[in-house]
């Protein structure tokens, strides 16, 4: 598509990127919204169910669809993501139970999945590497930009509107990107030599699923050494060999296991997967200290994040411009990581608002100079025809990441969380219940659940039952719930902090190479005559 003219290759991104607003504003629109939602169609056992299939379907429609785009172009499938989240959202909104909002959440998976994976790869095939960084910056600042104005919206529209305009509010925009990427963006023709591989693509479903929900279970449903979890992830492993051995024997595999012999590639998705673990598993724990230890209100919690966003939005759109204007992206991905591991050490040690607002900021500046650099390098790195399919394979290791860095988090901080109830117990900071009225104790032994300090009105109401020469044991033992919260926060901010420190020290083993002004590959070789994995010289910075 570089035959385009630069009016066209705009406004072909103008409707790309009404594409992905609609998708990404949808998603975080939600956040807010949801426990009311859930609270008034009932099913709260079945809350997390809600997440996990939209991260199910949407992880698995990313890596299908990478390797079809490259075999059909893109268009097709752009178009086919913006029907199914509009579907999705629609019949989402018509929910009479918890298992409708599954079914039709797990429909806007499918089309989130598909738009994502499509539209960053769609940059790869307008614009050369060199080109793409500043729009790479742009698609950022769009999820930076959905995450400032999504939760505050969600919270506003439940507040003041019936439930369902959270999924139907912005339904127009999908169909306007739906008519604009119809009109605007160029079809392309199949290549007639390329096969599906539908075996590898079974198996790399069937690697996924119990992956997933293996690690979403673990330590919250079931134990992690529970035979349901060792069997998920037994699973896992069996369906990952075949799918290995199926990819070895076909002539187009779904994941060619070629790509991660290329160095750029493996080395951008480990630091994709550090990143997106420590980053996620940590920050999902962010309003534990807001609302939990500090007391903050759900509507103001928000508040305290946006900065991370915005600073993010404005980085992003930045970082984007100078790597298109000089060529480089490691320079930046070096001076990022290191401050997001500032902004989580912040966090660890965090004893007020203020200090979480600058921790945010901190964050959201490193976050917004790493985090365009590592689908550049991929894409960079591999030839045209495999652009949908190392686009693919970066966002599945992200989204594992992520995944799997909230299960590991959730069981460090309730088992640090344990460990600091035993040991304020043990000092004689606990409440020895059995020396209370057996009726004030009962009141008393809600308390006992770190949850409640989340649920503020309840805890207002609760204490307002209480007699009077009770509340300063009630006083003590909320005390001693926030101490112990915060202690088992910091446990938790450290060890994200530590996993991107690893990704820190990764991002030296990245090679650079030249960002290539034209889409076509030189066919250059090394100095002992072999060909490079990505097609041309690496250079080390």
């Amino acid at each position: 598509m570089e035959h385009l003219s630069h009016k066209r290759k705009v406004t072909i991104m103008m409707a790309i990127v009404a594409a992905m607003f609609f998708a990404a504003i949808n998603q975080t629109i939600v956040s807010t919204a949801m426990p009311r939602i859930i609270a008034i169609l009932g099913g709260m056992d079945y809350y997390t169910w809600v997440i996990t299939i939209y991260m199910l379907t949407s992880t698995i429609s990313t890596v299908l669809v990478g390797k079809l785009s490259d075999i059909y172009g893109r268009k097709p499938f752009i178009l086919a993501g913006i029907v199914f989240f509009i579907i999705g959202a629609f019949l989402t909104g018509f929910s009479k139970d918890i298992f409708q909002l599954i079914t039709y959440r797990g429909i806007q998976g499918i089309g989130a999945g598909i738009i994502m994976a499509s539209a960053f790869t769609a940059v790869g095939d307008l614009f050369a590497p060199r080109e793409r960084g500043k729009w790479t910056g742009v698609m950022m600042a769009v999820f930076g930009f959905s995450s400032v104005i999504g939760p505050t919206l969600g919270g506003w529209i439940v507040d003041h509107m019936d439930w369902e305009w959270v999924f139907w509010i912005f339904l127009p925009l999908g169909v306007v990107a739906f008519v604009m990427i119809m009109m605007l963006f160029p079809k392309v023709e199949r290549r007639q030599a390329e096969s599906i591989d539908y075996m590898g693509s079974l198996f790399l479903t069937l690697t996924i699923v119990p992956l997933l929900l293996g690690f979403s279970w673990a330590g919250t449903k079931y134990a992690w050494g529970s035979p349901q979890i060792i069997g998920l992830f037994a699973a896992a492993v069996v369906a990952l060999l075949i799918f290995m051995f199926i990819e070895t024997r076909v002539k187009s595999p779904v994941m060619p296991l070629s790509l991660f012999r290329n160095g750029i590639v493996t080395v951008s998705n480990v630091i994709g997967f550090l990143m997106n673990a420590g980053m996620m598993g940590a920050l999902i724990y962010l309003p534990f200290f807001v609302q939990g230890v500090e007391g903050v209100s759900p509507t103001y919690s928000g508040y305290v994040t946006m900065p991370m966003s915005i600073s993010m939005v404005i980085l992003s759109s930045l970082v984007g411009r100078w790597i298109t204007k000089s060529g480089k992206y490691k320079r930046f991905a070096l001076i990022g990581m290191p401050i997001m591991v500032a902004g989580m050490v912040i966090m660890a040690f965090m004893d007020n608002i203020p200090l979480a607002v600058l921790s945010m900021i901190v964050f959201g500046v490193g976050l917004g100079l790493g985090m365009p650099v590592f689908s550049l390098t991929v894409q960079n790195a591999v030839r045209p025809e495999q652009l949908g399919v190392a686009t693919a394979s970066s966002q599945l290791f992200r989204n594992l990441g992520g995944t799997i860095g909230i299960a590991v988090m959730g069981t460090i901080m309730a088992t640090s969380l344990q460990n600091s109830l035993k040991s304020a117990a043990a000092s004689g900071g606990g409440i020895d219940m059995s020396k209370l009225d057996p009726k004030v104790a009962e009141q008393l032994s809600a308390f006992h659940n770190p949850e409640m300090l989340l649920d503020q009105p309840r805890l207002a109401q609760l204490q307002q039952t209480l007699p009077a020469d009770v509340q300063p044991i009630f006083t003590k033992m909320i005390d001693m719930l926030r101490d112990a919260l915060a202690s088992s926060l910091t446990t938790v901010f450290l060890s994200g902090a530590a996993l991107l420190v690893v990704a820190s020290l990764l991002v030296f083993l990245l090679k650079e190479i030249p960002l290539r002004t034209s889409n076509r590959m030189p066919e250059q070789t090394s100095g002992d005559g072999e060909k490079q994995p990505d097609g041309t010289p690496v250079v080390a910075k």
